[in-house]
């Protein structure tokens, strides 16, 4: 049968062997012998009438043929390595988990436009501020200073703030600097004191709202409603100052030392995981609008 084609298992040698240009490590890929793989290219070059490789005692070298047909043979095998893991894509979700804040603001608003590309996959979005037990999760953002044992970290963002505050609770005092702000309550943060620092406003006391929340988006209600200016990531909460919910009256954002960190098993290596991975950086790299100034 002049016509048959070759058996992928004899086509997989071939592209290993061009690759590596080496018997012995393409064998190491392959988990066989380098006599395995050179007698499989032997056979391969008397089925296809064509020489492959010239040999030179333990030296191999590609021939013009051999190169360009690895060279197809090895975009064939990467069509094929992308349909079984669509497939697999397909059939097991994602399993994402996210901070609630991380989650809501930031990361949802965005899958839309992740779920357009070509190699998205289904996602299972867990919201939680707890660490999920190892294999729990296939990717998970979580807060902090990259220390968690047992999990390979990289910093995705840093953590963001700026003073935001209702329009109408703005209106009440004139904000023409920093130390303004200082007038009015404040939802408590850990960050307020170096905020004002940072700004150069000298302000000897500070003014807390009496009730202290759990989480920012608790703290961006509180200050839609007006109970006292929240420290807030313009990154995370700028729709609010788009709709002229809230507004930011200076521009001074302080910014880490903690940071969103994406974590993964150690030595991850599926293609799906580090493709959503590299997504998600290459989204946090995009600018996003800038603050809305009182009017």
């Amino acid at each position: 049968m002049p016509n048959r084609l070759p058996a992928l298992d004899s086509l997989r040698f071939l592209e290993a062997g061009v690759r590596h240009a080496n018997f012995t490590r393409a064998a190491v890929e392959l988990g066989v012998t380098p006599a395995a793989v050179s007698l499989r290219i032997r056979d391969l070059e008397a089925e296809l009438g064509v020489a492959l490789f010239r040999r030179s005692g333990p030296n191999v070298t590609p021939t013009e043929a051999g190169a360009a047909l690895a060279a197809r043979i090895g975009r064939a095998l990467g069509l094929i390595r992308a349909a079984v893991e669509d497939c697999r894509g397909a059939a097991e979700p994602l399993r994402v988990t996210a901070v609630p804040t991380f989650a809501m603001r930031w990361l949802t608003p965005r899958l839309a436009a992740y779920h357009a590309l070509p190699d998205a996959v289904p996602i299972r979005l867990d919201v939680s501020a707890e660490l999920r037990p190892a294999g729990g999760f296939d990717i998970a953002i979580r807060t902090g200073h990259g220390d968690w044992p047992g999990f390979d970290a990289g910093a995705l963002m840093p953590i963001e703030g700026a003073p935001m505050l209702s329009p109408a609770l703005a209106a009440r005092v004139k904000l023409s600097s920093p130390a303004d702000l200082a007038a009015l309550p404040l939802l408590p943060h850990d960050g307020w004191q170096r905020w004002f620092r940072e700004a150069g406003a000298e302000v000897p006391g500070l003014r807390f709202y009496a009730d202290d929340y759990p989480t920012h988006e608790l703290d961006a209600s509180a200050a839609i409603e007006g109970a006292g200016v929240a420290l807030l990531s313009p990154r995370f909460f700028g729709q609010l100052l788009r709709d002229g919910k809230l507004v930011q009256p200076f521009p001074h954002v302080i910014r880490g030392p903690a940071a969103h960190h994406i974590l993964l098993q150690p030595g991850e290596a599926r293609p799906v995981v580090l493709r959503f991975r590299d997504w998600l950086q290459d989204e946090a790299r995009c600018p996003d609008a800038g603050p809305m100034p009182v009017a």
